[in-house]
């Protein structure tokens, strides 16, 4: 029962805390942001905020302004979601959209190499008929 009413707390602040990136935040260090999930603890005290940035190089500028605005959108949750305690928000980089796009250029380069291997192979054959 817990578990699943973190959950739930857990989508509520992930969809806040987009709004308020989106639309309230003003910092110059925080470019395009994305909130890709929100982990809350069971007693709910706690969530981790996974994010990704648009651009790679602007990963540490945009945590920088996000730890400031630490205070301005915790507030801004226990305004908006009724719970008795506001959980302490921690942010993170969601490293498995990077992880995953590794993947798949090490598969395009693995299905590469293997169709120029059929195309040497079926070059082989031809010259030698």
């Amino acid at each position: 029962m817990t578990r699943r009413r973190a959950q739930r707390a857990g989508r509520l602040i992930q969809e806040e805390i987009s709004k308020i990136i989106q639309r309230e935040l003003k910092d110059p260090r925080i470019g395009f942001v994305t909130v890709t999930g929100v982990s809350v603890t069971d007693d709910l005290r706690y969530a981790r905020v996974f994010i990704t940035v648009l651009k790679k190089e602007n990963k540490e500028k945009t945590l920088e302004g996000l730890e400031h605005a630490k205070g301005f959108i915790r507030r801004e949750i226990g305004q908006r979601i009724k719970m008795k305690f506001t959980p302490e928000i921690e942010f993170r980089f969601d490293e498995a959209i990077e992880h995953g796009t590794h993947i798949e250029e090490v598969l395009r380069k693995i299905a590469g190499d293997t169709n120029q291997r059929e195309l040497k192979s079926k070059d082989a054959i031809n010259k030698h008929e």
